[in-house]
């Protein structure tokens, strides 16, 4: 790797708490490798109480742009100059831009997941979808269905049906959609839903490493052939959802397209060259040992 710490050097980075678990400085540091860049990707693991600090030393320092994670994507937005439409209908943000002391707050999960999607766009048109979650992921997740792929009918399934009822609600009123269906996460009727739509996406991290074993359902008539289920977790690349989804012979989608959709996104918020995607996507599974 060349020698990329000089004067000129310039610092992009993802803040949360914790952030070990982070792929992010390697898909970043791989792409400016690639692009050979004179910047670097660093992690700072940032306490809540430590945030409101933590933004007023980047625009001190100059710090070109961050990646935002849990727990700061809703807190985040207070602090920003100027926000996109997309943190404005989903509440959160993902992607932090210091234009000279500005800092303007992005939501690039959206472009990612619409990007994901991109190629099945006509299946799910007109068509029922079900989304899995009721949390900052599946709120990205519903605004870009609803503000890209028109599905005829969504779902909202979730164990606390109250906080589904409420992201219905939200959503109902925020983009005037009002085919939102709630139903709380208990088989059968729950399950009923998923068999009957196009399009099931999991927004929750059930089957996340290192909780392999777990899944939303292990019954293979859940799903149908020629469905499209799509699991935003992306370690392992098959989880325990996609490997029953297979079997039923629905088409699969895994989280590393989304995770590289949007840090290529992000990457071209703050450096304005275009992110090599592929040569990304190939070494992270290679990292990932996939």
């Amino acid at each position: 790797m060349r020698n990329a710490f000089h004067f000129d050097t310039k610092i992009i980075g993802i803040i949360g708490h914790p952030i070990k678990q982070s792929y992010s400085p390697f898909i970043h540091n791989v792409a400016i490798e690639l692009k050979k860049l004179e910047y670097v990707y660093l992690p700072f693991d940032i306490p809540s109480s430590n945030l409101k600090s933590a933004l007023r030393g980047m625009t001190a320092l100059n710090i070109k742009g961050f990646n935002v994670t849990i727990p700061h994507k809703e807190s985040a937005i207070q602090y920003m100059n100027s926000v996109s439409e997309e943190v404005s209908m989903i509440g959160s943000i993902n992607t932090i831009v210091n234009d000279q002391g500005k800092l303007f707050g992005h939501n690039t999960d959206a472009y990612g997941i619409f990007e994901t999607l991109l190629p099945f766009k006509d299946d799910i048109s007109g068509n029922q979808v079900c989304v899995i979650g009721a949390g900052g992921s599946a709120r990205a997740v519903i605004y870009t269905l609803i503000r890209h792929f028109k599905p005829k009918k969504l779902f909202i399934v979730n164990r606390n049906e109250r906080r589904a009822e409420n992201l219905k609600d939200y959503f109902s009123e925020k983009m005037k959609f009002s085919s939102i269906r709630t139903k709380e996460l208990i088989p059968p009727t729950a399950f009923e839903v998923m068999r009957d739509s196009k399009l099931v996406i999991n927004a929750t991290p059930v089957g996340m490493h290192p909780n392999e074993s777990d899944s939303i359902t292990t019954s293979t008539d859940v799903f149908t052939k020629g469905q499209i289920v799509f699991d935003l977790v992306y370690n392992p690349q098959k989880t325990l959802l996609i490997k029953t989804a297979i079997r039923s012979g629905a088409k699969t989608i895994n989280g590393l397209n989304m995770l590289v959709n949007q840090a290529a996104k992000s990457f071209e918020l703050w450096t304005g060259v275009d992110f090599p995607k592929e040569d990304v996507q190939k070494s992270l599974q290679l990292y990932l040992g996939n």
